[in-house]
């Protein structure tokens, strides 16, 4: 009997997908796990295998073409199968679908109680109190490894950072439910550990069953991809390039073509070292041939354009979301207004000087602007605060977060308690945070807290340039570059040091009056450091 294939939702935001390619084409055979189509959801383009056998009877939906969740997306029966009913009435197609996914979920609880001995699920973790899904970066175990209590499983991207993940069983690691380079909502099926030779086959389908419908489809796909889809494709079609999905990602950070690569992976898959070491030839041929070409050229040679336009996709990383949500909440939500003041900063430079003098002590000028921040809002608490709807927040305790580039985007360690750390203090604490942010190693404890924000980009000689509210902050301080330039002093022209801040505030928390006399007393910190050693 016709089985009628619906749009999976593929993710628990997805509302529609698009078939970005169909690896099987009418009349052909299907056996159970054979890939039939990649599918784009709102998260990622994941590979879409059959449940069913039996010969592929109809498309309902072309390549580059998309449809609702459910919607009609193929039919599986019996070669020459009258399909006909099924086309015209769609209704009994989606009720002989519901009927097992009912009844699988009331059974899984069962299933789920009655787990095979020493059997434990892992699922996907929540790292960080924003975390709603997480991406596998790299597996650092393999489906039949022994792991050990405490051995790293996998590298795990969460909105904010890329953490380690170790586990807290022992025994084989049995099954994995997301493929590298994937994601997955928390709590879904990552893993499954337990005794060697152990059938855990039921355990993740009834687990699947239960409220995550990613993970056994991640983990099929990646075997029919290696063993049975390859081969098909690399005889039948020669434009498809089968990657691993961190190696095509590392391959997009790197802009290296793919089709250049050769892979060492089962069947010519391309895994993760052969991008890493792929070198490319093209570029040492251009170069022998560039002297020819510059020596024979014309004076002046009319410009005949020529190639194609180019555009990339590069995927959006978990904390590249997370920064676009939260900076478009805060910029639409909060009423935004800037208070720009020029700072002279010779004495400071004076003192800096003095400071790093001292063996073993390094005291940058942000550290200086970062001290002086704290120092004034312990006397002016009304920008230390937060705007609840219900009541306006004062904090006593100052938390300064100090924004860092990273390579994904950005992220803002927080130095706890900083009204009480001396400059070195400051200075040793934000060197520590920062390298561990470039290195993808802060904790989420790290990166929580902060009652307000500073951001510097003088270091790029940016004048001077605001920044959005990092929230639930009422303020932040965008920190320009030291010019050296002629200033009056005395009435008389002399040449100065000065650096141009520019505070941005949350008007529901910080009037005017408030922002300006906090401006005022950062510069009197600033323009005489002594009275921060005090």
């Amino acid at each position: 009997m016709a089985v009628v294939i619906t749009m999976p939702r593929l993710s628990d935001t997805m509302t529609e997908g698009v078939v970005a390619t169909w690896l099987k084409k009418v009349g052909d055979t299907i056996k159970e796990g054979d890939i039939l189509a990649e599918i784009e959801t709102d998260k990622a383009t994941m590979e879409f295998e059959s449940f069913n056998a039996g010969t592929l009877l109809h498309i309902g939906i072309p390549e580059g073409e998309s449809a609702p969740v459910d919607s009609l997306l193929a039919i599986i029966g019996a070669p020459g199968e009258d399909i006909s009913a099924l086309l015209s009435g769609g209704a009994p197609a989606p009720k002989t679908e519901a009927a097992p996914v009912a009844e699988t979920k009331t059974e899984a609880p069962k299933a789920a109680a009655a787990l095979p001995a020493g059997v434990k699920v892992v699922t996907m973790p929540r790292l960080s109190d924003t975390m709603t899904d997480g991406t596998v970066a790299t597996w650092l175990k393999k489906v039949g490894d022994t792991v050990k209590e405490g051995d790293i499983l996998a590298e795990i991207e969460t909105d904010k950072a890329t953490m380690e993940f170790e586990s807290f069983n022992s025994g084989t690691l049995l099954y994995i439910g997301v493929n590298e380079g994937q994601t997955a909502p928390v709590d879904s099926i990552l893993a499954i550990i337990g005794p060697a030779g152990t059938d855990v086959s039921g355990v993740a389908a009834n687990f699947s069953a239960g409220g995550s419908v990613e993970a056994p489809a991640v983990e099929k796909a990646v075997e029919v991809k290696t063993e049975t889809a390859v081969p098909t494709q690399n005889t039948s079609t020669g434009g498809r390039v089968f990657a691993s999905p961190l190696a095509k990602k590392i391959a997009q950070d790197k802009g290296i073509d793919l089709s250049q690569v050769k892979g060492s992976g089962e069947n010519g898959r391309i895994v993760k070292s052969d991008v890493e070491g792929f070198t490319p030839q093209a570029a040492a041929v251009q170069a022998a041939s560039a002297p020819a070409a510059t020596t024979s050229a014309p004076a002046v040679k009319p410009f005949v354009p020529a190639g194609e336009k180019f555009q990339e996709e590069i995927k959006n990383s978990q904390m590249r979301k997370t920064i676009a949500r939260r900076l478009a909440e805060s910029k639409f939500t909060a009423p935004h207004y800037y208070l720009t003041i020029e700072v002279a900063m010779d004495e400071a430079m004076k003192s800096r000087a003095v400071i790093n003098t001292v063996p073993d002590t390094k005291v940058s000028f942000n550290d200086m602007v970062v001290k002086a921040c704290a120092m004034a809002l312990k006397k002016h608490p009304q920008v230390n605060s937060q705007w609840r709807e219900d009541a306006m927040v004062i904090n006593h305790h100052v938390n300064i977060g100090v924004a860092v580039a990273v390579e994904d985007g950005l992220v803002v360690p927080v130095l706890n308690f900083t009204d009480q750390m001396s400059l070195s203090q400051i200075g040793a604490n934000v060197k520590d945070l920062a390298g561990k942010a470039k290195n993808k190693k802060l904790t989420p404890a790290e990166m929580e807290g902060s009652t307000f924000t500073v951001s510097n980009l003088g270091m790029f000689g940016i004048q001077s340039f605001t920044s959005i509210i990092n929230q639930p902050n009422s303020a932040i301080l965008s920190v320009g570059a030291i010019e050296e330039k002629p200033v009056v002093r005395n009435g008389q022209i002399v040449v100065g040091n000065t650096m141009t801040v520019t505070l941005a505030c949350d008007h529901r928390t910080v009037d005017g009056a408030t922002g300006a006399q906090f401006l005022q007393t950062l510069r009197q910190f600033l323009e005489n450091p002594v009275t921060m050693l005090a």
